[in-house]
C-alpha cells in the first residue's frame, strides 16, 4: 500500500522516468546474465545495439526524474524576501 501511495503521489514525469530506469536496468541485467555470461548462441549486432540503447534509456529516465524534482521545487513556496534588500534599477 505504501508503494502505491508513493507512486500515485509522484508527478507523471517522475513516474515515466522511474519506469524507463527500471526497464533499462532490468534489460541490462538480463543481457549480462542470460546472453553475455551464458554459453550459447553468438550475440548479434542487433542485441548489442539494444544493449547500448538501454544505457541511453537509463540516461533519459534519470533526466526525467531530475526535471520532475526541479519542477516540484520550483512550484513550492518561495522564500520571503526583505523588500529593503532588493536591488533597485
Amino acid at each position: 500500500m505504501r508503494f502505491y501511495a508513493w507512486w500515485s503521489g509522484m508527478p507523471r514525469q517522475g513516474r515515466t522516468g522511474w519506469t524507463l530506469v527500471v526497464f533499462g536496468t532490468g534489460y541490462i541485467l538480463y543481457f549480462l546474465k542470460a546472453r553475455l555470461f551464458a554459453t550459447g548462441a553468438p550475440i548479434t549486432n542487433k542485441e548489442w545495439f539494444v544493449f547500448a540503447g538501454m544505457f541511453v534509456l537509463i540516461m533519459l529516465g534519470t533526466i526525467n526524474i531530475r526535471m520532475a524534482e526541479m519542477r516540484e521545487r520550483r512550484q513550492g513556496t518561495l522564500p520571503l524576501v526583505d523588500p529593503n534588500l532588493r536591488s533597485r534599477k
